[in-house]
């Protein structure tokens, strides 16, 4: 018998939430074969079994959050079935010789053979017995059929019986009435605003604006796409062209790289770019390491990568820990103008935007040119008005002159 416990995660992260068991009681597992899944502050983890065996008993349910060290699982000896079976009926529980009454294992109570065969998380019944619902009515995402507690969430819910609706209150309106709807916050939306929120509170953030002419820039990118292509097998994007002219900035206005450390300021002499991406648990800031280093082609497979594996939730915590200045793109979602939230302890942060035709003054004449708004959120009480508006400065004329940009680049 082998107990499944919460392993060190990094340093600065002492708890996480069960996001979802890949296993259940009376399932198989092999030694070194994932067992459930941990959604932490910064990344989701998947944990293996040490021991193979068959899952006997589930000490905590999908949502619950546990500390570093818990016992959250038990594996016992024996053989049991495979993950992509139904859940047992409870005569084929007996014969397993799983304990009994396990305490998240999933207590089937509904009467329907239907429903004692749908396999669902302990979770998920419990919800689905709350609402009333039949899981066998449920469609899940998961491919491998489990019902999970989102999918019941999503399903709706049946009238509920009458002592189990709260009396309401002039403060707080009826839920059940279809007026609003009650979702909890995950951990990482939750750390999210934690943090957001200190940022506000702990610096003197301002925010200062410019405008890039990206005419040359676009230009210069369709006449060479193709080629890029060709040579490196992956596409010339505009953030390799921005990543180079913050790196080309941050060299001219050292301060914009730094941070502070109670009464110092500790420059950085590496160039750690974050490109935030955004997620469906929320916006998450992988980090080109060495940008000063990399060519277009090796920045752009760098970020492709990064981007997908912040989709597929496959981030490791050494993709995000670091970073000495942060890029954001809101022109993605059709942003026009915004003032980015500083990340973490770094002092300066670039906010992209949607490029906009607009009439534009060149020299005497009017023409219609497509313009970008850029803006730098910057912690006063490290950089002056001078230097933040000299960056944005030299970020606008290198992505004006691109020519320029891969020259010294």
């Amino acid at each position: 018998m082998a107990d499944i416990i919460v392993p060190e995660l990094a340093e600065s992260i002492t708890e996480g939430t069960i996001a979802q068991w890949l296993k259940q009681p009376g399932d198989t597992v092999e030694k070194g074969e994932f067992i459930v899944e941990l959604e932490t502050d910064k990344v989701n983890v998947e944990v293996i079994s040490e021991e193979a065996g068959v899952v006997s008993e589930l000490l905590a349910a999908e949502g619950d959050t546990v500390q570093v060290g818990q016992v959250i699982a038990v594996v016992g000896a024996g053989s049991g079935s495979n993950t992509s079976a139904p859940t047992a009926a409870p005569e084929a529980k007996e014969e397993t010789k799983a304990p009994e009454a396990p305490k998240a294992a999933p207590v089937v109570e509904e009467t329907s053979s239907e429903q004692d065969r749908t396999i669902a998380s302990p979770a998920a019944r419990k919800l689905a017995r709350e609402k009333g619902i039949n899981l066998s009515e449920i469609s899940p995402v998961d491919p491998m059929g489990r019902v999970r507690v989102q999918d019941v969430s999503a399903h709706g819910s049946a009238p509920t019986p009458a002592k189990a609706a709260p009396a309401p209150t002039a403060s707080a309106p009826k839920e059940d009435d279809g007026r609003t709807t009650r979702e909890k916050m995950s951990r990482r939306r939750q750390t999210i605003a934690t943090r957001l929120l200190e940022v506000r509170q702990n610096t003197a953030m301002l925010t200062t604006f410019n405008e890039i002419d990206m005419t040359n820039v676009m230009a210069l990118r369709s006449r060479k796409k193709d080629q890029f292509f060709e040579q490196n097998d992956v596409r010339l994007g505009f953030m390799s062209f921005f990543t180079k002219a913050v790196v080309a900035a941050l060299k001219k206005y050292p301060y914009v790289n730094s941070q502070i450390d109670g009464t110092d300021i500790v420059k950085n002499n590496f160039y750690d770019i974050g490109i935030a991406v955004s997620t469906e648990g929320g916006l998450v800031v992988p980090i080109v390491r060495d940008a000063d280093r990399k060519n277009f082609a090796e920045i752009e497979a760098n970020i492709g990568e990064l981007a997908k594996k912040a989709r597929d939730n496959k981030l490791t915590l050494s993709d995000m820990s670091g970073g000495s200045f942060t890029i954001t793109n809101g022109g993605v979602f059709g942003s026009l103008m915004s003032t980015p939230i500083l990340n973490g302890t770094q002092v300066g942060i670039l906010g992209m935007h949607t490029i906009q035709k607009r009439p534009i003054a060149v020299g005497n004449e009017v023409e219609i040119r497509p313009m970008m708004y850029i803006a730098l959120s910057y912690d006063h009480r490290v950089i002056d008005g001078k230097d933040s508006v000299g960056f944005l400065k030299t970020v606008k004329e290198l992505l004006e002159s691109p020519e320029d940009l891969l020259l010294n680049s």
